[in-house]
């Protein structure tokens, strides 16, 4: 069958909602896998800090401290990686099916590229940690770590161009049972690695790095089988030819995706220079701000799976000439997210203790610290629940519209000329320490999410919703 006239079924039909009501349902079923899929996601790393904290503080400050910049540097390929979303969700609403498959393919040469560019700064943690004044003693156990766990980046980035392929066509139970799958393996690989079980050897940290990398091969083996297999997804031929260069759509694939890496690298690196400060403060202060974090990444994992939705719902409805479609895609997505955090909101704010206890053994004199300070940490992480709601889901409807590089101007201002200087000043000069570098943190969000909202609201006059890239 000719790939130009492959239907578009799921996320991809001509979707301009009639009512509100439709569009959420619309934006819920497409986004609920991908939500799940998420929290599954978080779950892989949820596991390996969990497992940090039954070695002890020590592991788990280690493991903070490595992945501080490891994710960093996933998240900005996460994000370049990530521009084939809307492209291929504009061409299916376009109904160009020969953009989709250009866009796919050009998307995995940019995931090896980036590969290339990021792992020496992986790899050279240690001297970059020695450099900026960490803990020795930590320093080396996150570079032993780091150095098993690198390998995962040429799988991971893979499986976010694959991903976006399934999710533009409303293929995501997929994507959620492959993710539910590994974070079984992931599991699995952390007990026997980690801790020497089943006749392996008790490799610690080494083994929590090796069995992230192994996880992510998996997954990527699976979603690879998943599209040869699948006779909607097989006509695509995404991998014939693949090593056939195709220059416009490359350099339109990196012109979309740098500001949206460099907008989650803003964000995230805001956190990573939160934990680095907190490494000032103690070890104590470290395995808290991992606690703490860990549980508000949780729930943020709602937000943004449902973000990747809004993206396609967006992308979709700009691609079929629709401005009310776009409209009511970008609100919809942002009712949704305010209510959800709410009720996070109010369960970190009503339950710390009971939650970071999870992490550390409450029982243990020597993690009474790390304990107290964290549920402080959560008390404030309630707070800024709705900000990061709010910005994500903003940005993700501005990512549908192809409007990339004003979103990352609004990020670097509200989290490195507002956030940060707002965590320093309290948390130091001020003398309130953590608790400081997280009002800090919420001063950040609160500011890049009313940008990112004010953005939205003017998108017709800013002439967002009259231009389609394909």
């Amino acid at each position: 069958m000719s790939i130009s006239s492959a239907p578009i079924d799921g996320a991809a039909k001509s979707s301009s909602s009639a009512s509100w009501g439709a569009e959420i349902r619309a934006l819920f079923k497409l986004g609920w896998p991908l939500i799940v899929a998420q929290l599954a996601q978080n779950a892989l790393l949820t596991t390996d800090v969990i497992m940090m904290g039954w070695l002890g503080p020590k592991y788990l400050a280690a493991g903070a401290l490595a992945n501080a910049l490891f994710i960093c540097i996933q998240l900005f390929g996460v994000g370049v990686a990530g521009a084939v979303a809307p492209m291929v969700a504009q061409a299916l609403g376009a109904r160009d099916f020969r953009s989709v498959r250009r866009t796919v393919r050009q998307g995995l040469w940019i995931s090896v590229i980036l590969v290339a560019a990021l792992f020496p700064i992986a790899w050279n943690i240690g001297p970059i940690y020695r450099a900026l004044g960490e803990d020795p003693e930590l320093t080396n156990m996150a570079e032993h770590f780091i150095h098993y766990a690198i390998w995962l980046l040429i799988p991971a980035f893979m499986i976010v161009v694959l991903r976006s392929f399934l999710s533009a066509h409303g293929a995501t139970r997929v994507i959620l049972l492959i993710t539910v799958a590994g974070v079984f393996v992931n599991f699995l690989c952390d007990y026997a690695l980690m801790f020497g079980n089943w006749g392996f050897p008790r490799l610690e940290l080494a083994g929590a790095g090796l069995a992230t990398t192994t996880v992510n091969v998996v997954m990527l083996a699976l979603t690879i089988t998943y599209v040869q297999l699948h006779r909607r997804f097989r006509r695509y031929h995404i991998f014939h030819n693949l090593l056939k260069p195709d220059w416009p759509r490359f350099w339109e694939l990196w012109r979309i995706g740098l500001p949206i890496g460099a907008m989650l690298l803003a964000e995230v690196g805001l956190f990573t220079c939160a934990a680095l400060l907190q490494g000032w403060i103690g070890q104590d202060a470290v395995a808290a701000h991992q606690i703490a974090l860990q549980l508000a990444s949780i729930s943020f994992m709602v937000p943004l799976g449902l973000s990747q939705a809004t993206t396609v719902r967006v992308g979709i409805a700009l691609g079929e000439h629709n401005p009310e479609g776009v409209r009511k895609a970008g609100w919809a997505s942002l009712m949704l997210t305010l209510g959800f955090m709410s009720a996070t909101a109010l369960l970190f704010f009503s339950f710390p203790q009971t939650l970071v206890g999870l992490f550390l053994d409450p029982t243990n004199p020597d993690n009474f610290g790390a304990l107290t300070l964290a549920a402080s940490y959560l008390s404030i992480a309630a707070l800024f629940q709705l900000v990061d709601g709010t910005q994500v889901s903003m940005a993700s409807a501005l990512r549908g519209l192809s409007d990339t590089n004003m979103p990352l101007i609004s990020a670097l201002v509200g989290y490195w000329l507002i956030g940060f200087p707002v965590a320093y000043l309290l948390g130091f000069p001020l003398g309130l320490h953590g608790v400081g570098i997280w009002l800090g943190l919420a001063a950040g969000l609160l500011a890049t999410a009313i940008i990112l909202v004010t953005r939205f609201a003017l998108r017709d006059r800013l002439g967002l919703t009259s231009r389609v890239v394909v």
